[in-house]
Order: structure tokens, then C-alpha cells, then sequence
């Protein structure tokens, strides 16, 4: 481990409930914010980029599978949990700027991506941005920004993404999600997991907690504010080719991510590999997460699945 985990707990710490086997956690300085991340393994590193409404327990059964080869390391995004949260930066150019000042802070130069949602956005924009940062880059249920543009053309995509619509109200918004205890994000996620297959009560708790922190909400919010904007768009221009090899998984269930957007992918990467998923929806690390680990740590490793 490097000094950086030599922190020890963080301080006000609240989270009242264990980590994942193996694993530990701390704090990293990095452009102008400090990150709180949960950390497993040695070896070549793995950052791995949660989305909304989450925060590194997303990837609880990714942590200690992906740690028997490698240092994995899930922050909590700038804005998310015990994460700084200050009034500005949740634009693209400086979300990729923390995770690129991440690499650097955590001792190394290059590092495997691996993100979901808001995440893979995110590591979408660093392959494109800074393509020296990623030496693999796994995508799980997140669209590439040139197919995201196409589709949102089109009516079907179209309705999928109107809730996008509604987060542009600032107070409303917040207002609205926090009504009744957080009950949307409970509808969300269990709405996801009706059966109960993948998801404990205690799970949804933990993401409402993390997300009703003071700040938390509007932090989430701002990143989807800030789409509209033109700078959104100069700060992953020119739209180049990835050339990292990339490995994209694929819940097909997903009701705000049609598999329409994986159509025309290998015109934007040159090394893909796509795997989709049937019966998995938009939480697939979380729904499925044997057949994802196994596919990652074939990816990562290099020893690609048939």
C-alpha cells in the first residue's frame, strides 16, 4: 500500500456497518478535493467509478474478486458520501480531472478503468481526454457520449431520459427526492430488485443514507445540470477513437439505457469487446455480479472469455 493508506479511519466516519472482506479505506487529495475510497489487493491498479444515486458499495462484490490480482480502488466521486462536496466542478472536464489527479495521487501513471452509469461516463471522457491514463477501460451500462447524442434523437431513448429533464429544476428536484424519506430512490432500487434477489433493505438504506448526507443530493444533481451545457461537450472534443482495449457489459433490461446504444460502438473503439446481458438490468454489477467478476477478471488479466 502506498502512504496515502496509512490515513486510518476517516474522520466522522458513520457508516455503521463492515467492509467487504480484505478491504480498507481512507482519503486521497486530489485536484483541489479529497475523495474517500475503499481499497483491496495489490498489483497493476483498478479504479472502479460508481454511479447515481450510489457511492463505492456499488461495487462490494467487485472489491474482493478483483483483489486477488490487483489494487483496487472505488472512491466515492467528488460530491457522493464522505466525499468533499463544494459548490463547483461536477463538469466533465474537472470530474475527469479527479479521477486522472486519482492515478497520480495513488502512486502511478496508468491505471484499468471500470465504471457504471454515471462512472462509465466518466471513464468514457478519460479514455477520450487522456488516453495515456487508461491501460483498459471496462464499461458497464454506460453510453458512449457520440451514441448517447444519436439516440437522444430519437423518441425511444428519448423518454427513457426525461427524469434528465426534471433534475435541471434546482430546489424541485431536491424537493422531490427527498420527500417521504428519499422514497424515489427507494421506488428506484426496489423496483430494480422486486424479488429481492440482489438487494436487502439494508442495501437501499445504505445508498439513502450516503445520498441524504448535507450536500449529497444537489452534488449528484450538478452532473446532470451541467449536460446542457456547451462546455460539456468542448471538454471531450474532439470525439477521438479509443484505442485502449475496452470491454463493455450490457444489462438489456435496463429501462433508461436502451441496447440501442451499443449499435455503431466499434466505430468509436478500436479494440471492443461487448458482452451482453438478457435477464440483467441497469444495476448489473450488483444483479449479476459471479459472471461480472469473472468477466472482468478475464479482461483485466488479459485472458479474454470465448
Amino acid at each position: 500500500m502506498s502512504e496515502i493508506d496509512t490515513l486510518g479511519p476517516p474522520a466522522g466516519r458513520s457508516e455503521a456497518f463492515a467492509l467487504p472482506p480484505g478491504c480498507a479505506e481512507g482519503f486521497v487529495q486530489t485536484n483541489g478535493v479529497q475523495l474517500h475510497y475503499v481499497a483491496a489487493g495489490s498489483g497493476p491498479l483498478v479504479l472502479l467509478l460508481h454511479g447515481f444515486p450510489e457511492f463505492w458499495y456499488s461495487w462490494r462484490y467487485q472489491l474482493p474478486a478483483l483483489a486477488t490480482r490487483f489494487r483496487v480502488v472505488a472512491p466515492d466521486l467528488r460530491g457522493y458520501n464522505l466525499s468533499d462536496k463544494p459548490r463547483s466542478g461536477y463538469d466533465v472536464t474537472t470530474l475527469t480531472d479527479d479521477i486522472s489527479g486519482l492515478v497520480t495521487a495513488l502512486g502511478e501513471q496508468r491505471a484499468h478503468v471500470v465504471g457504471h452509469d454515471w462512472g462509465g461516463a466518466l471513464a468514457w471522457a478519460l479514455a477520450i481526454r487522456n488516453p495515456d491514463r487508461v491501460e483498459r477501460l471496462a464499461i458497464l451500462n454506460a453510453p458512449h457520449p457520440a451514441l448517447m447524442l444519436r439516440e437522444l434523437r430519437r423518441p425511444r431513448q428519448l423518454r427513457r431520459s426525461l427524469y434528465i429533464g426534471l433534475f435541471q429544476l434546482r430546489g424541485m428536484a431536491e424537493r422531490a427526492i427527498e420527500r417521504d424519506d428519499y422514497a424515489v430512490v427507494r421506488r428506484t432500487l426496489r423496483g430494480a430488485d422486486r424479488a429481492r434477489a440482489f438487494l436487502a433493505e439494508s442495501d437501499i438504506q445504505r445508498y439513502v443514507a450516503a445520498i441524504a448526507r448535507p450536500g449529497a443530493l444537489s452534488a449528484a444533481l450538478a452532473y446532470y445540470r451541467q449536460l446542457p451545457h456547451p462546455s460539456s461537450l468542448r471538454a471531450i472534443s474532439p470525439l477521438r477513437v479509443i484505442t485502449a482495449p475496452t470491454l463493455v457489459l450490457w444489462g438489456e433490461q435496463d429501462p433508461y439505457l436502451g441496447p440501442q446504444l451499443l449499435d455503431g460502438l466499434d466505430d468509436w473503439v478500436r479494440d471492443l469487446s461487448v458482452r451482453r446481458f438478457a435477464a440483467a438490468g441497469h444495476w448489473l454489477n450488483q444483479q449479476e455480479p459471479e459472471r461480472v467478476n469473472a468477466e472482468l477478471l478475464a479482461f483485466l488479466t488479459g485472458d479474454q472469455m470465448p
